[in-house]
């Protein structure tokens, strides 16, 4: 009896020290939800207009705030330039050079980290 009672404080112990560790781990739940992306550009004349098409949320009301599954806003850069953010579905661009230009977009959540779903458009403005 003594060596079981003894056998019981050591695998206490034993539980209680390890559940004390210094291991960093990740409480934030994984994202498993990945958002569809479509995009595209209509030119007309020196303007362009990006349209995209998407299954996340696009949120006005939660941008720059915590992460919420399914929603966020879209980051857009035109010719390498700083990312723009959007919020609506449409935007367009106007008094563009003659020329080639590429658009790059990708689907961020509210609190900015990227859901890793992004389009890189080419077209010509003639």
């Amino acid at each position: 009896m003594r060596t079981w009672k003894g056998f019981c404080i050591i695998a206490a112990v034993s539980l209680s020290i390890s559940g004390c560790g210094s291991s960093k781990t990740n409480t934030a739940p994984a994202n498993s939800f990945t958002p569809t992306l479509e995009a595209s550009t209509i030119v007309n004349g020196d303007a362009a207009t990006l349209r995209i098409t998407t299954d996340l949320k696009l949120s006005k009301e939660h941008y720059d705030q915590q992460r919420k599954q399914g929603e966020g806003h879209v980051h857009v850069s035109l010719d390498k330039a700083e990312k723009e953010i959007m919020t609506s579905t449409e935007k367009k661009y106007e008094h563009l050079s003659k020329g080639p230009h590429e658009l790059k977009v990708s689907l961020h959540n509210n609190d900015h980290t990227p859901y890793d779903v992004s389009k890189t458009i080419t077209f010509e403005v003639k």
